[in-house]
């Protein structure tokens, strides 16, 4: 009798998708665990199996993917990964994305469009998921979209001490590339204690992808202009706008942004571009031929890991992060 009344003890449990298994194996070494064994495959149809190779019941599951290239792929077995792991009653689910796929389709612009975040945010409760984490989304108003907890990590302490490190901060001003991205070069401002600049910007309607920069608002004239932004997708915009600062008299442009995605031809416009460095993380894999001698990847592991960690141990995520929080 005294030993089925015993109260077994929480199970932190590391699951990894396929997407970035170099990320996911950090992360668990990390925290001083392994990744659970998982058999995962895909039919000749397309179709994913997933199989957890050890118990999971009664576990606090941590379920990492990156929704990177074959970015529907990766979502569906994480997605798939969720449910496997709910019909094998574990305690708690928390979805970890380090880069959270169709973020930026948080709102409708016009009519007849979805709202794909939400969407997203949808598709993961239903799957059984309890909890969401995720590094920087495209933009705040996501985490009200999921119905339940979410972890917002920012990579501004990891980047901003990198670039502090390299230039000094009397030297830098931090640049926002469109109005949308002000807030997050506010932050900027605050950790660096450096002057703000904006570039005001238009998008081509009829062409995708193609932006117009117009003017910068904000003293840069000798000034090492930072652009910081949540992602570079094509590099359109931070080279466009690392044009104008340079015709407005900058002495140096570095680039931070969190996630890489890097899509043709980022790699070429960089090289191409007088931009001194582009500072990312590994929240996406970067592929040797997408890399080059003036891109900087930074690991998110340790931030990841120490969130976890406090997750599992009902600790506070909120400190890790302080005034990058805003």
């Amino acid at each position: 009798m005294s030993s089925l009344s015993r109260v077994p003890e929480r199970r932190l449990m590391l699951f990894g998708g396929r997407s970035h298994p170099e990320l996911f194996s950090e992360v668990a070494d990390a925290l001083g665990t392994d990744l659970v064994p998982t058999s995962s495959y895909d039919f000749a149809n397309g179709e994913t199996f997933v199989r957890f190779d050890q118990s999971v019941r009664g576990c606090d599951a941590f379920v990492m993917q990156s929704h990177c290239e074959n970015i529907n792929n990766w979502i569906m077995e994480q997605l798939i990964m969720v449910d496997a792991l709910r019909r094998a009653s574990a305690e708690r689910i928390t979805v970890v994305t380090p880069f959270y796929g169709y973020a930026r389709q948080d709102k409708k612009h016009s009519g007849r469009e979805p709202i794909t975040a939400r969407l997203m945010a949808n598709l993961f409760r239903a799957a059984g998921a309890d909890r969401l984490m995720a590094v920087d989304l495209h933009t705040a108003q996501i985490q009200g979209f999921f119905d339940g907890p979410v972890d917002h990590l920012f990579a501004l302490p990891l980047l901003s001490e990198h670039v502090a490190g390299r230039v000094d901060p009397d030297r830098i001003t931090v640049v926002a590339p469109d109005a949308g991205r002000v807030r997050v070069a506010e932050r900027w401002t605050d950790v660096l204690n450096s002057p703000l600049a904006i570039i005001h910007k238009r998008r081509d309607p009829l062409v995708a992808n193609q932006v117009k920069v117009f003017q910068v608002v904000g003293e840069v004239r000798d000034r090492v202009c930072v652009i910081v932004d949540d992602m570079i997708d094509t590099g359109g915009t931070v080279v466009k706008a690392a044009e104008t600062l340079f015709d407005q008299g900058a002495a140096d442009v570095i680039v931070a942004a969190t996630h890489g995605v890097l899509s043709d031809p980022a790699t070429e416009r960089i090289r191409n571009s007088a931009i001194s460095e582009v500072v990312v993380t590994n929240t996406l894999p970067i592929p040797p031929e997408r890399r080059g001698d003036r891109l900087t990847v930074l690991s998110i592991a340790p931030l990841l890991a120490q969130a976890i960690y406090e997750v599992f141990t009902d600790g506070s995520v909120t400190s890790l992060f302080g005034s990058a929080q805003g």
